[in-house]
């Protein structure tokens, strides 16, 4: 049984990290690369793709240090960045356009990552055994 949520939240803050890059330098990224590829970095399906990685990572070390710390406020705050990611990505530039998407995505992925480095930080001031 995996105990430690210490690696699965730095992972989940990293995918975090690409997220927001991904949101804000796939234009650029497209204008410099324009006719090298033909596959789109802005295709939603790599949104999906971010969503689908991001997903069970942040669950599983959202869960882990809950079990381990029983922060109910850390899990609920990374519960409600998942959902305003999922929401971004789902009905984002539909219901509120590209900037709209692009600011559901930013806010999402402050507070998701925030909830891991919180409960990162959480395990590091305990010195708890979840990490042995």
């Amino acid at each position: 049984m995996l105990k430690t949520s210490m690696p699965s939240d730095r992972i989940a803050m990293g995918l975090s990290f690409a997220c927001v890059l991904h949101c804000f330098l796939a234009p650029s990224l497209l204008i410099f690369s324009y006719g090298v590829s033909s596959f789109s970095i802005e295709s939603e399906l790599i949104h999906y793709m971010i969503l689908l990685l991001t997903l069970p990572i942040s669950i599983l070390a959202l869960t882990l240090g809950y079990k381990n710390h029983k922060s109910v406020s850390i899990f609920i705050a990374g519960v409600i960045g998942l959902l305003v990611l999922i929401l971004a990505v789902i009905v984002g530039e539909a219901i509120f356009g590209d900037f709209g998407e692009k600011g559901l995505t930013l806010l999402g992925s402050i507070i998701v990552a925030y909830a891991h480095y919180s409960n990162y930080r959480t395990c590091q001031k305990l010195d708890c055994t979840c990490h042995d």
